[in-house]
């Protein structure tokens, strides 16, 4: 299946966006921990959370996780400090996500966990019980997913844990999301230096608990308004926070940097309200950033510089070749066609110096079994005719509801 998509003169819409999947992924996983009843507030409804939910509810012997690779890293931990015996496996391209690390560090806790497969990746056969606990070390430019999943697991070990990053430490706004939620439900857990954190072994705490709107979904709306170029275009998001602890909330000052200002309804903390996106002229002769914490938001500046013609040069953006799909390449192979010359030579790092090529005449956008890629190339729809995304229904995994949004704000969406 294939999307053609046609934009609107103007955008003028009010988007209610979807629930934090990085939110709801962790508190699912925290509530159950606390063996809680009611669930959280406000969850998201995309692929990734869906699979969390149903394998706490039924808690089968196989739990088959999809391409969620968040689950896959959150419900290693969960599976080994809980009792029973499952196999954790996902689809062919979860099965050749690296996990290696993860069931390395849990071993060392005391977990009992062995490969169905090839070593170092799923599927999963684990043994839940009592974790002693405990001091351990792990590398800290892994996935930031490792070391959340080790750390939520921490109150529930005899000796609690230390937790000890090594080198350059990477994506630290998600590992201070999940210390915050992990406080939000009774943990006692803090830094105590610029690598360690010690979480106590204090059970957690039941709670009611509400999950603010996605600020990964709201960078496309930001890019959306970037493109469009109209003065008089305007849009509201619903549901966030001032002062987020979402790391992708710096999408806000990065679009400030292009263009883009944000004006929030109410300011008071912990408080969802809405917030407007106005487009000021404002446009940068190039950006440099390093998205070492902010990983998912790189396919949404690359795009957006280089369709706006903005030269730039990013970093930090190694682990984007572990993702969903090889991002690096696929950005590269994409923007190929539409005439984009990309430079990837340099590892963990994306130039675009202004070299241009050949289109590709009626070019399509293939999305890499990756919603991301789906959701940065469809808004280039307000600036080239004609753009056509393969496999759309890949949004499901974060933004279920995106397109349905689109046709909101005007865009027209045709099978193709």
């Amino acid at each position: 299946m294939s999307y053609k998509i046609t934009a609107p003169e103007q955008i003028n819409a009010t988007i209610h966006l979807p629930a934090s999947k990085s939110i709801s992924n962790r508190a699912l996983i925290i509530h159950a921990l606390s063996g809680g009843d009611i669930l959280p507030d406000n969850l998201s409804d995309c692929d990734d959370t869906k699979v969390i939910v149903n394998a706490l509810k039924d808690m089968p012997e196989v739990i088959d996780i999809k391409a969620a690779g968040t689950a896959m890293r959150f419900m290693t931990a969960y599976l080994s400090v809980t009792p029973g015996e499952h196999v954790l496996t996902g689809t062919e391209r979860m099965q050749h996500r690296p996990i290696g690390v993860l069931v390395d560090a849990l071993r060392t806790l005391g977990a009992d966990i062995s490969y169905e497969g090839e070593k170092g990746y799923p599927p999963l056969r684990i043994k839940g019980g009592h974790l002693q606990g405990g001091s351990l070390s792990i590398a800290g430019n892994v996935s930031s997913q490792y070391i959340s999943a080790l750390l939520m697991i921490g109150p529930m070990l005899d000796k609690g844990l230390e937790l000890t990053l090594t080198g350059n430490v990477i994506s630290r706004p998600y590992i201070d999301l999940t210390l915050c939620t992990m406080r939000d439900f009774g943990a006692s857990v803090d830094w105590t230096s610029s690598n360690t954190v010690k979480v106590e072994p204090k059970p957690y705490v039941p709670q009611h608990f509400y999950i603010e709107s996605d600020w990964s979904a709201a960078s496309y709306w930001y890019e959306m308004l970037l493109l469009d170029g109209n003065a008089d275009s305007e849009v509201k998001l619903t549901g966030l926070f001032d002062g987020s602890r979402q790391g992708d909330s710096v999408v806000k000052y990065l679009f400030n940097m292009l263009g883009i200002r944000t004006v929030f309804e109410t300011r008071e903390k912990g408080i969802p309200t809405t917030v407007t996106l106005k487009r000021v002229e404002n446009q940068p002769i190039r950006m440099d950033y390093d998205f070492i914490n902010q990983p998912d938001m790189a396919q949404t500046f690359v795009v957006s510089c280089a369709i706006m013609n903005i030269p730039f040069h990013f970093t930090g953006l190694s682990s984007l070749r572990i993702k969903e799909t090889d991002r690096i390449m696929a950005l590269k192979t994409e923007l190929h066609k539409l005439g984009y010359v990309i430079d990837d030579s340099q590892p963990g790092e994306l130039i675009w110096n202004g070299e241009r090529c050949m289109s590709t005449p009626h070019a399509s956008i293939d999305t890499y079994e990756d919603h991301r890629m789906a959701m940065a190339f469809a808004p280039i729809s307000l600036r080239l005719p004609h753009v056509v995304i393969n496999n759309p229904q890949v949004v499901s995994k974060s933004y279920p509801h995106y397109w349905d949004d689109l046709k909101k704000a005007g865009f027209s969406i045709e099978n193709c």
